[in-house]
């Protein structure tokens, strides 16, 4: 017997997660693990700690040039870290 209204479980765990307020820690939690896969391993190298706070990556490097790089670069790596986790998540990052 079929049932009329089936849904992907896809679509069923989406709508519980964000009921239940965890779709942007997730999300969050998603940008921050890709990273390494969207910058390399070369710049995760000089990383250090990172925290999203309204909106906002901030992101620890230890070598003042590629801070400074990466800074130039930031409109371009916010586009790109959304599009990995596929949501809006972050809309700044700030570099120190």
């Amino acid at each position: 017997m079929k049932r009329q209204n089936a849904q992907p479980i896809s679509n069923i765990l989406q709508r519980y997660l964000r009921e239940e307020g965890l779709e942007s820690p997730l999300n969050e939690y998603r940008l921050i693990q890709s990273w390494e896969a969207v910058l390399g391993q070369g710049i995760a190298r000089y990383t250090g700690r990172m925290f999203i706070k309204n909106q906002t990556l901030h992101v620890h490097l230890t070598s003042p040039a590629l801070r400074q790089d990466l800074q130039m670069a930031r409109k371009s790596l916010v586009h790109r870290l959304n599009e990995a986790v596929g949501a809006q998540v972050i809309a700044d990052i700030v570099f120190y």
